[in-house]
């Protein structure tokens, strides 16, 4: 009985990876051509959520947005609005590759996961040279994030802040894979979904 459990459940889990694939732009062909199996899938269920204290998605991906010159152009993120000041986690594991506070994304970190860059911007904090080396540095939230660090999942890089160009405290969370942009959106639905196949 186990046994046929586990064959349902991976089935349901390359279902679930080939829907990921494909939302995330790759054709049949190429993920199928990937064998996407149990392997790959169940990462997603150990994947997390961005945002502590969440309250509402503000802007989706693909929104068109001001260009600054009469015209729009997409969001190329998904926006998560929480109190100024609440913790912002790692998605997933990886490599702290930059760290900035000189741009529209205000003070911000890129962690690399493979094939994934994720970012995050608008956070509290600035930009510091410590020992000859870039970091993040938050002192009130007790945060000192270089680059080179790695990055563990669900670990704390950042606070709910309002650097750059922002309206109001939100995370601006953009993700690319494959040097393509992607919708973290859809990346949050393939976690949700894994994470309740693997409760089932």
């Amino acid at each position: 009985m186990k046994r046929s459990l586990r064959r349902l459940k991976l089935g349901h889990w390359k279902v679930l990876a080939i829907g990921v694939g494909l939302a995330l732009g790759l054709s049949r062909q190429t993920v199928e051509a990937q064998s996407v199996d149990f392997a790959y899938a169940s990462l997603w269920q150990s994947a997390s959520f961005p945002v502590e204290n969440f309250q509402a998605y503000t802007g989706r991906f693909g929104e068109p947005r001001p260009n600054g010159n009469g015209g729009t152009r997409p969001h190329l993120g998904l926006d998560i609005a929480a109190p100024e000041g609440s913790y912002i986690r790692n998605w997933w594991g990886g490599r702290v590759i930059e760290v900035s506070d000189d741009s529209a994304c205000g003070t911000s970190v890129v962690i690399a996961s493979g094939s994934y860059i994720h970012i995050y911007c608008h956070m509290m904090g600035r930009v510091e040279q410590i020992n000859g080396q870039r970091a993040m540095v938050d002192r009130a939230g007790g945060l000192v994030i270089p680059e080179g660090y790695t990055i563990q999942t669900g670990q704390r890089i950042g606070r709910i802040g309002m650097t750059g160009r922002t309206t109001g405290p939100h995370l601006h969370w953009g993700m690319r894979y494959n040097e393509q942009w992607i919708d973290p959106g859809a990346i949050l639905q393939a976690m949700y979904s894994a994470q309740r196949i693997s409760q089932r």
